[in-house]
């Protein structure tokens, strides 16, 4: 039987150490994914202005997100920032701005996209039945919103997890970053730990990734 190298996570405390470093990411990801969310609601709202304003400054927001990779954009908060204005940000802070302003851009697009999907029948009866601007938006027009996005949501949560894996990049201790830590102190009397531990972390992130991805499909067939 070939060694895969699995050996290794059972010395010391490899495993667990493994697992705090998943437990970092995820953290890390759901933080900034429930920042995203009530900030991308926010633009998505402003996308659909007709002031074009707002709508020249989202769009530039939207199209800087698309193009500006996300390691740039750690490398700019972590590196950059800090030496400019001469703050003191931890990694994992970083990564939460960086990620925040990712998944709000995104989520933002997703909530103009489903805004837009609302028929016009729906504002003219509420408007017809008196109801405010605010008040059409509140009580027709955003829980359908958000009733659509659920699902979209939670997809955006398993690219955030995926996506934490850039980090170990600015010195934040994930799962990633604790692999190789394994792999270096075991290079001599493990030379194939490489291929075991990588292969645990991509276990680890599919056990976590997996039941998301389910439950946004569940929801999603369960709503159209």
């Amino acid at each position: 039987m070939p060694d895969l190298g699995l050996e290794v996570l059972w010395k010391g405390k490899n495993l667990y150490r493994l697992l705090a470093g998943l437990g970092t990411a995820c953290q890390i990801s759901l933080v900034s994914a429930g920042l995203s969310i009530l900030f991308g609601i926010a633009v998505g709202i402003l996308m659909t202005w007709k002031n074009p304003v707002s709508r020249a400054v989202t769009r530039c927001y939207l199209e800087i997100v698309r193009i500006m990779p996300q390691l740039v954009l750690l490398f700019i908060v972590y590196f950059g920032t800090t030496r400019i204005f001469g703050w003191n940000l931890s990694g994992e802070l970083s990564a939460v701005i960086v990620f925040t302003f990712w998944g709000a851009a995104e989520m933002g697009d997703l909530v103009r996209g489903a805004l837009i999907s609302i028929p016009v029948h729906q504002y003219e009866s509420a408007e017809a039945l008196g109801l405010g601007e605010l008040q059409v938006y509140r009580y027709i027009i955003l829980p359908q919103t958000v009733r659509r996005l659920i699902p979209l949501s939670i997809n955006l949560i398993t690219r955030m997890i995926k996506t934490t894996s850039l980090v170990l990049m600015i010195g934040v201790v994930e799962v990633l970053k604790v692999a190789q830590q394994i792999i270096e102190a075991n290079r001599m009397s493990s030379p194939n730990a490489a291929f075991g531990v990588y292969l645990t972390v991509f276990f680890l992130y599919f056990l976590v990734c997996w039941p998301v991805s389910l439950l946004a499909g569940a929801l999603e067939k369960r709503w159209r």
